[in-house]
């Protein structure tokens, strides 16, 4: 039986990807790997043709949620990247390492999202996107 936070955890970015509007989820993973720990790998493709890839691995462990690895990427139809999250740590000398952004200029420090904020943010740009 699978813990009750991830359960929980997995149903709500279900939840959220189900209202996202204009849109084709190409891809929606819940691969379970123990009753505590799960990999979670969605792909949105919008209608003016940005992707939107996560991939996390998740864990409990002492009855709270862990992240043990993650990536959340966000490209334009032109293959460009927008933006991207990740904890590779290949920015040793970032404050938040190995956590940081990847934007289209820059490499900047910044704690781990969460999906839900990630997606809000996917959601954000490209509702300002010509």
């Amino acid at each position: 039986m699978l813990h009750s936070l991830l359960t929980q955890y997995l149903r709500e970015i279900e939840t959220a990807v189900q209202a996202i509007t204009n849109c084709h989820v190409e891809r929606y993973q819940e691969e379970i790997l123990s009753s505590d720990r799960a990999n979670l790998r969605i792909r949105i493709r919008f209608s003016n043709g940005c992707l939107l890839e996560i991939n996390e691995a998740v864990v409990v462990e002492n009855q709270t949620l862990q992240t043990l690895g993650y990536r959340y990427h966000l490209q334009d139809s032109q293959n460009r990247l927008i933006f991207r999250y990740d904890d590779t740590p290949h920015f040793p000398n970032l404050p938040t390492s190995p956590h940081h952004k990847h934007e289209p200029a820059q490499v900047i420090a910044t704690a781990k999202p969460t999906v839900l904020k990630v997606l809000e943010e996917s959601l954000s740009l490209i509702a300002s996107m010509p």
